[in-house]
């Protein structure tokens, strides 16, 4: 018999073409990833099942080209999607300086209290560093998102940044389902969560206040 699973949970990835969205999903969805990746044509996913406090969850992600061409399956591609990863590479300047456009589209087509965030890919290439660790990090406390730089070919906090937005989309949903239990507080207060922008190596953990309820 197939083990219970507690929740589905589906998250995208974004960003421009060639950013190594489709190798985060390897390296996080099988631990695998290849130097001959060809580009992803149309819309693909793969499932990871994991533990959260207790709890099965199962993680769905979609991966779609960043090619213009392919922009048409954004409506389908969102919906339903309580999380995302928007991902730039660091060496490319262009592909950073796209991330408001896409996170516009994303806004959206999407449920207004999606989990976001911002991933700097190929940390492994510091010597070809395109887009300042600041720089990514001031945008994602601007617009309230977590962030983290990732290397999928080494490995490197590709864990970590989908286990972050994955475990906050799971502490959105446990909220949201006491604030509905009957035997809950009537004059409990507006539900708030803690937003954690993750450091870059060397960096404080830095917290703000950021008022969360999950639609999925």
């Amino acid at each position: 018999m197939a083990e219970k699973i507690d929740y589905v949970f589906k998250v995208v990835l974004i960003g421009d073409s060639a950013v190594g969205k489709s190798q985060i999903l390897a390296r996080f969805a099988r631990n695998e990833f290849s130097l001959d990746s060809k580009a992803t044509i149309g819309v693909e996913f793969q499932t990871r099942t994991l533990q959260i406090q207790q709890k099965r969850i199962k993680a769905q992600i979609w991966d779609t080209a960043g090619q213009e061409r392919y922009r048409a399956v954004t409506s389908a591609y969102y919906r339903g999607a309580v999380g995302a990863l928007l991902v730039y590479d660091i060496t490319k300047r262009q592909s950073f300086d796209h991330i408001p456009r896409w996170l516009d589209e994303l806004r959206s087509h999407a449920d207004k209290n999606i989990v976001i965030m911002l991933v700097g890919n190929k940390s492994d290439l510091e010597d070809q560093r395109a887009v300042a660790t600041e720089d990514a990090r001031e945008f994602a406390q601007k617009e309230g998102l977590f962030f983290l730089e990732t290397s999928a070919l080494e490995a490197t906090n590709v864990e970590t940044a989908f286990q972050t937005v994955l475990t906050e989309i799971f502490n959105i949903v446990n909220r949201r389902n006491l604030s509905s239990d009957p035997r809950a507080s009537a004059n409990a207060p507006a539900l708030s969560g803690t937003k954690i922008v993750v450091p870059g190596p060397g960096q404080e953990v830095q917290t703000s206040s950021k008022t969360c309820c999950q639609a999925s």
